[in-house]
């Protein structure tokens, strides 16, 4: 079996699961998830690195890599509950960023239309576009809704001479089709951009963006909750992407582009586990784990946690639809769930 591997870091797979390959669809014809690298970084505005980012999300956990992470608080251990493969990185050349991105959107089609879930690690942000892009593909354009934290909105027109970067994918998944604008939720917005003129075209695609002054105001849990009702109103699934950058650079310093006052680390957690608990994910992508800006890896870990707290709580979601007590996380550690 032929597999390209990491492009950037040692060929190991995310904490030891199995691998596969994606041009070999029989490699993972069973799989309720797959794991693709998406190490480009030639669409930042800043800061570059990201490309590192798939290698560092992949090894960073203190635990052997035996493919094995029961979780403590869902009672599911979903790299086993689950059958999670590893398809290696997917070749993304920095110069080329059409073709890289081309490239992603073809791989992360054939995960979906092969019945898995597509967990892409990136990468800049640029990379969310081929990727909820590919998903609709199989589920439908317009039929999937996108839940998206980050610092900033990612609609940017033209930057830099150019219709593609990192500030503007959710902009081109709109343009296109793929992702209604009313049916994009964005989470943990502040600082200093996008302008009124950008902010003026959001409002016109019927945007919901919960800036972090709103999720202080009313509480991050209030806020999900509404979000949630819209997420699943006349659409298939939910995508979630997530730009570490969502969380305050004092817990996420390895960044490309660090933006002060944002989510702690467990308010990330908890609402992804809440995101794909409560909601019938199709798609996650995790972004802007920029390991040169890093420090003692606290970035790459919390990149590694969010993808695992997105599968634990798919597996819990599967399992207590099969006829599981419902999850309850104010019951005792050592209660039977």
């Amino acid at each position: 079996m032929t597999r390209y591997g990491p492009m950037y870091g040692p060929d190991v797979t995310f904490l030891g699961v199995p691998p596969c390959a994606i041009e070999e669809p029989v490699t993972y014809a069973d799989a309720d998830v797959v794991i693709v690298g998406a190490p480009f970084d030639g669409g930042t505005s800043h800061r570059p690195g990201t490309r590192f980012g798939p290698s560092a999300i992949r090894q960073a956990c203190y635990l052997p890599h035996d493919g094995s992470r029961p979780s403590l608080a869902l009672r599911v251990d979903a790299l086993r509950d689950l059958c999670v493969y590893d398809a290696g990185d997917v070749e993304m050349f920095g110069g080329d960023i059409e073709r890289s991105l081309h490239a992603l959107e073809q791989a992360v089609h054939a995960v979906a239309a092969a019945g898995a879930i597509p967990v892409v690690l990136g990468g800049d942000h640029s990379i969310a576009l081929p990727d909820a892009t590919g998903v609709a593909r199989h589920h439908g354009l317009g039929r999937v809704s996108l839940v998206h934290f980050d610092a900033h909105a990612d609609t940017g027109d033209v930057e830099f001479g150019s219709l593609h970067g990192h500030g503007q994918p959710m902009r081109r998944l709109i343009e296109s089709g793929a992702v209604r604008g009313d049916r994009f939720l964005q989470i943990g917005l502040r600082g200093y951009w996008p302008g009124p003129e950008t902010l003026t075209w959001m409002a016109e695609q019927r945007m919901r963006s919960y800036e972090m002054t709103e999720l202080v105001a009313r509480g991050l849990d209030e806020c999900l909750t509404e979000a949630f009702r819209t997420a699943t109103d006349e659409c298939e699934g939910v995508f979630l992407s997530v730009d570490v950058d969502v969380v305050d650079p004092g817990m996420a310093p390895g960044t490309g582009t660090p933006e002060p006052g944002g989510l702690t680390s467990r308010q990330l957690l908890d609402a992804v586990r809440r995101v794909c608990y409560e909601l019938p994910v199709v798609g996650v992508d995790v972004v802007e784990v920029a390991p040169p800006y890093d420090h003692a890896d606290i970035t790459a870990y919390l990149g590694n946690r969010v993808v695992l707290e997105a599968l634990s709580a798919i597996a819990r979601r599967r399992r207590d639809a099969a006829g599981g007590s419902p999850w309850d996380p104010r019951q005792p550690l050592l209660d039977d769930r």
